[in-house]
């Protein structure tokens, strides 16, 4: 028995040494190049190449420089507003369609969902022709809300899937309840069901925000006047020569893409988990 319970402090021992050291193994994975960026950032001269080193002279020159040197400006708006548009409207249409599927039964229902995951299997790649000759066809191309379209559109399939998936484990039960008591189909939604989704929405409406920071492919694609350029290929241009590299700018303007999305992480993530505890209240 001494001999059982001594393996088993062993094994829990070994278990956790194991933990720690893939938990620093992955903070510094993650952090390593976070570093590197801030030093790019903060360093003071003309910087060609990402290097760590934390004992040069810090500046926030690069960030001032960014502003007043080149288009950043621009670029960070037009990304706000493709971002915060993105977000809202997508948001909106999955949640309703997410709750009309998972609560309601149609002619086309299984197959428009089925239709959802073909279509969500085309790569971006595939498509880019397509989105190419539809801005020409309908002038769009160069302009944002043609751009801002496709990510909304090509959020929708899966988010959708997820968002039904996620209303199929609030138990229909409170619906028929609600009902019960007079409640109609718009209150059972907005005051009952709607809380309880809280998390998924949450989660839906970060995804929607980050997509257009971090998409390269369909701005570049679609954009071209340099004023009208996103923060991804706008930066972009920062080092696609290679003789003439702003290695200090690239690193500045990057740090300050992370802001809007930190700050709308702190403003949602309390809905990650009292969501549901918010929403099981009000039931």
């Amino acid at each position: 028995m001494k001999n059982y319970a001594k393996s088993q402090k062993t094994s829990r021992l070994i278990g956790k040494i194991l933990t720690y050291l893939f938990m620093i193994l992955l903070s510094i994975i993650i952090i390593y190049p976070i570093l590197i960026t801030a030093s790019s950032a903060f360093k003071a001269g003309n910087v060609s190449a990402f290097s760590l080193d934390l004992n040069s002279k810090w500046t926030l020159g690069n960030f001032g420089r960014l502003f007043n040197e080149t288009l950043y400006a621009s670029w960070y708006k037009n990304t706000l507003i493709i971002a915060i548009s993105t977000m809202i409207v997508q948001v909106t249409v999955i949640t309703l369609a997410g709750y009309t599927y998972s609560r309601y039964r149609f002619i086309g229902r299984k197959n428009s969902l089925l239709f959802f995951l073909i279509i969500q299997m085309v790569p971006t790649m595939a498509a880019l022709t397509a989105f190419y000759v539809m801005a020409l066809l309908l002038g769009a191309l160069d302009q944002y809300w043609f751009l801002t379209l496709i990510y909304i559109g090509g959020g929708i399939p899966m988010n959708t899937w997820l968002m039904k998936g996620y209303f199929d484990t609030v138990p229909i039960d409170l619906d028929e309840s609600a009902k019960l008591d007079g409640a109609g189909h718009l209150r059972i939604f907005w005051q009952i069901i709607l809380p309880l989704v809280k998390p998924m929405i949450a989660v839906q409406a970060l995804w929607a925000f980050m997509g257009p920071f971090g998409d390269f492919m369909l701005a570049k694609f679609l954009l071209r006047s340099p004023e009208k350029l996103t923060v991804a290929v706008g930066l972009q241009t920062f080092i696609s020569d290679a003789q003439n590299q702003k290695v200090s700018l690239f690193a500045a303007g990057a740090i300050l893409i992370a802001l809007p999305i930190s700050v709308l992480f702190f403003m949602l993530q309390k809905n990650f988990v009292s969501g549901l505890m918010a929403g099981g209240t009000k039931g």
